[in-house]
């Protein structure tokens, strides 16, 4: 068999991967070097490379995967499904996963959610949103109301249309020419922002006070606010009390727009619930979801819409449909994935576990707490971060640099460290993911 060496070369002469400067793969010597790590299969948390190395995935492989790598029951829904049906367009036909899964997810939601439309990705997902959103309110006779709303630090994809209501520079300014009507950016409720003597839900009513001022002078040309219920990701996993999803969703009942959740990243039991916003006891008019939702198997995404902006579709008009598509929508393998994921969740009990598992995490984490260099150590649910007072543009490559050497996949978002694992992490291997945060922080602050 060939070893990582043959797989690393070939890589990079024939693969442009994402997110990635290809230089810094490369360049070893350089400080910020990304090392290209070849994978050749894996086993529930742990992933392992040709020459036998194995890397506890202390990240989900970017948040998708819940129940480690090669799950035997995905595994057999999968095959299962193979022998019966690997696709067929959803443009006039249908099949029994894809409306099982939507089904499902509807009852999830408690049926204030439905009509699940179908793509591949997160940024797709919040595309459709967008368009639905857009759209309804011209079908019903409003098209003035047409601009967004997004958060200071949002990240919602990188297509062209989620860019409008993604701001992070990075992903965003080199392409600001080709991004139309950018959404007006509001305070954020993240609550490291807090003034002395102010508390979480402090900060989240200060940041919806933005919002409310913004919906006065502007609501009737608002269509949406589009949030990260309690954890805004790439913002570096900056958290917030759910009284901001309470208040965003009075005052979008009270000037007509719609709330759009983002539950790409933070959905599918991440939080603690199984969506992140049943913790502020409400519902969104439009839901996006993605990652976690097939296991981390296959690409899929969802978008949940509420009755009335459905309802407001259905005419004898084919302008008035929702024309939005893609070649493999509602892929009956993604789909099967996602229900046998659903089946886990409910066979093992999985979010009365996470808590147990949530709890070890934090205490695994607690010692950094005391670092002179870490501030905001913070949990929500299953997801732990920190982040790293140092000025050095290098930190996080050489943290995830140090982490891989000693065995374990955790990769800082600019100086905030984060704990993500599969949920099929054990007590020992969290106690890993906490041993290696604390070698790989001293390593790189050297």
């Amino acid at each position: 068999m060939r070893g990582n060496a043959d797989w690393l070369a070939r890589s990079q002469a024939a693969v442009w991967h994402p997110c990635t400067q290809m230089r810094h793969h490369a360049d070893t010597a350089s400080p910020a070097h990304l090392p290209l790590v070849p994978v050749a299969r894996g086993e529930g948390p742990w992933l392992y490379d040709f020459d036998g190395k194995r890397y506890l995935d202390g990240i989900s492989s970017w948040w998708t995967n819940l129940f480690g790598h090669a799950e035997p029951r995905i595994n057999a829904a999968l095959r299962e499904q193979l022998e019966t049906l690997e696709h067929v367009m959803l443009a006039g036909f249908t099949h029994q996963p894809v409306v099982e899964l939507s089904e499902r997810l509807s009852a999830l939601t408690g049926g204030a959610l439905g009509h699940a439309f179908y793509a591949s990705d997160g940024a797709s997902a919040t595309e459709i949103a967008l368009k639905m959103s857009f759209h309804y309110w011209r079908n019903v006779g409003r098209p003035e109301k047409a601009e967004f709303l997004c958060l200071a630090g949002s990240y919602h994809g990188e297509t062209v249309g989620a860019l409008a209501v993604t701001d992070v520079a990075i992903f965003k300014d080199a392409y600001a020419p080709l991004v139309r009507h950018a959404a007006h950016v509001l305070p954020s409720p993240d609550f490291r922002l807090a003034e002395p003597g102010e508390t979480p839900a402090d900060v989240a009513r200060r940041a919806a006070a933005g919002l409310a001022d913004w919906l006065e002078k502007n609501g009737e040309r608002t269509a949406a606010l589009i949030v990260e219920p309690l954890v805004q990701g790439a913002a570096g996993m900056a958290m917030s009390d759910p009284e901001y999803l309470r208040l965003a969703r009075q005052l979008c009942d009270q000037y007509e727009v719609h709330l759009i959740c983002d539950e790409i990243a933070v959905g599918c039991g991440r939080t603690g619930t199984f969506f992140a916003h049943e913790q502020a006891n409400i519902r969104p008019d439009l839901m996006c979801l993605s990652k976690g939702i097939s296991g981390g198997y296959l690409p899929l995404s969802v978008v949940l819409c509420s009755d009335t902006i459905y309802s407001a579709f259905l005419d004898d008009s084919v302008a008035r449909a929702f024309l939005h598509s893609h070649s493999y929508t509602g892929n009956p393998l993604a789909c099967r994935a996602a229900l046998a994921t659903l089946d886990i969740f409910e066979s093992d009990d999985v979010l009365a576990a996470n808590r147990a598992k949530a709890q070890k995490i934090g205490a695994a984490l607690a010692p950094l707490a005391a670092h002179p260099q870490v501030a905001h150590l913070r949990q929500r649910g299953m997801i732990a971060a920190f982040d790293v007072l140092t000025a050095d543009p290098h930190f996080s490559r050489r943290f995830y640099r140090a982490a891989l050497d000693a065995g374990a996949l955790l990769r800082p978002i600019g100086n905030t460290v984060y704990l993500m694992p599969p949920y099929v992490v054990g007590d020992e291997e969290i106690a890993l993911l906490g041993r290696v945060a604390g070698q790989a922080l001293e390593s790189a602050l050297r």
